[in-house]
């Protein structure tokens, strides 16, 4: 099965270049840096601890782990590879020189040789589900303890890797530690042949998220950039009532139809509404730009707008690594994703800065998540444009509903805390004193 396994991906591997280097157009950082693709890049000089996080939303997942690992390994360098130019920009964001970054390689045998030669690990560290036969073979060949942190199948893919059991039982059983974040990942890891005395439910280390400390003040910060509260003729020119705000993060195509049919009807209510719409992929802000033009919204771009003190209808976030800080920004947020069967993206920035948070029916992605912060209250689902507007205009009108709502996120994840210490518990015995 294997060696099915290894000429299909040979096939395969042009193909995937080609596409990286398509996406290159539009995203320049997929041209850097692409001898690493195939292992080739810096030689690590002593042997490393290896975090593979393959794209942005992982990447902001492992930050906790990372951190810590850094506070209590000082002496022995992280090296954090993942898949997308997104991925590897927001490493590069959150740590700069502090760790070595650099993409995955392809998963061919001699390409993944290349790469353990230079990055020596001692330990893997692979978060969510990356599933690469070769890589874990090496791991294995090389005794590279490997953990898959964080773990999660979803019950959609799990038939897909039965029907791969024989490939993936094989490299399932090379002694990997998983560690799900809950039992019914658990369960489905068993399922397709991990070793059930190696899998432990450890919990989503997302609940252990960690807020920059000035992300309010920041957040307040932007706010007040694009729609500054107007002084009130009421009170004698003192300050006067803050323009509604709410924010659509991580949007994908179909969705942006619904969100700006939503914001007129928000509009009709609250006429002096601010939406915030973020893409989800840098390479479609160009793409939502235009067709917000031909749509005749009145926009303004992020990366364009000199000097904002005037309201707009709509702020069209083109830039990278600022989601968290217009969550911050806002009064309401809706999570992307989620409309359209993607699978949802992170609902717990917004719940952990106190926002009331809707999502669509599709957070497969997230389904534990989702679950949770839905049956505390901290968040409602909606389908289409008439249920969005609905709740958005009376979230607006309603600040103490806001104020509960946000208690019960702040208080549903804080309840959840304590998988970054479990999968610690499992890391420090491979790594040592």
């Amino acid at each position: 099965m294997r060696l099915l396994y290894v000429l299909l991906a040979y096939l395969l591997a042009p193909v995937f270049c080609a596409v990286l280097l398509w996406r290159g157009f539009r995203e320049r950082g997929y041209w850097s840096h692409f001898s690493e693709r195939f292992g080739f890049g810096n030689v690590s000089s002593e042997r490393s601890i290896w975090v593979h996080a393959v794209s942005m939303g992982e990447v902001q997942a492992a930050a906790a782990l990372i951190r810590s690992l850094r506070e209590k390994y000082p002496e022995i360098p992280i090296v954090v590879t993942t898949v997308t130019a997104t991925g590897r920009e927001r490493v590069q964001a959150l740590f700069g020189e502090k760790v070595q970054v650099r993409y995955l390689p392809l998963d061919l045998p001699g390409t993944v040789q290349r790469f353990f030669e230079r990055v020596k690990p001692r330990i893997a560290i692979i978060f969510e589900t990356e599933l690469w036969p070769n890589l874990y073979h090496e791991c294995g060949r090389r005794r590279v303890p490997l953990i898959l942190a964080s773990a999660r199948i979803s019950p959609r893919s799990v038939s897909r890797y039965r029907r791969m059991a024989g490939l993936f039982k094989e490299t399932l059983a090379q002694g990997i530690i998983i560690a799900a974040q809950g039992e019914g990942d658990a369960e489905r890891f068993r399922s397709i042949g991990a070793n059930p005395k190696q899998t432990h439910v450890t919990g989503n280390i997302k609940f252990d998220l960690t807020l920059p400390p000035d992300v309010a003040a920041q957040g307040l910060a932007l706010r007040e950039r694009y729609v500054p509260t107007r002084p009130s003729p009421a009170c004698g020119g003192g300050p006067g009532r803050r323009h509604p705000v709410w924010i659509a993060g991580s949007t994908h195509a179909g969705e942006e139809q619904v969100i700006l049919d939503a914001h007129r009807r928000v509009r009709q209510t609250h006429p002096d509404a601010l939406l915030i719409l973020v893409p989800r992929h840098p390479n479609r802000f160009t793409e939502v730009a235009d067709w917000l033009t031909r749509e005749g919204a009145n926009y303004v771009r992020r990366s364009q707008e000199a000097s904002s003190n005037a309201v707009t209808e709509i702020l069209l976030v083109d830039t990278l690594g600022e989601l968290l800080l217009f969550y911050a920004a806002s009064d309401v947020a809706f999570v992307g994703g989620s409309l359209v069967p993607i699978g949802g993206h992170n609902l717990l920035e917004p719940a952990a800065l106190g926002l009331p948070v809707l999502t669509g029916p599709h957070n497969f992605n997230g389904a534990d998540v989702a679950k949770l912060l839905i049956e505390r209250g901290a968040a409602a689902v909606v389908h289409d444009a008439n249920e969005l507007s609905e709740k958005v205009s009376a979230l607006l009108a309603d600040s103490g509903a806001r104020a509960r709502i946000g208690t019960l996120g702040r208080a549903s994840i804080e309840g959840s805390r304590g998988a970054l210490g479990n999968l610690l518990s499992l890391i420090e015995p491979l790594l040592g004193p």
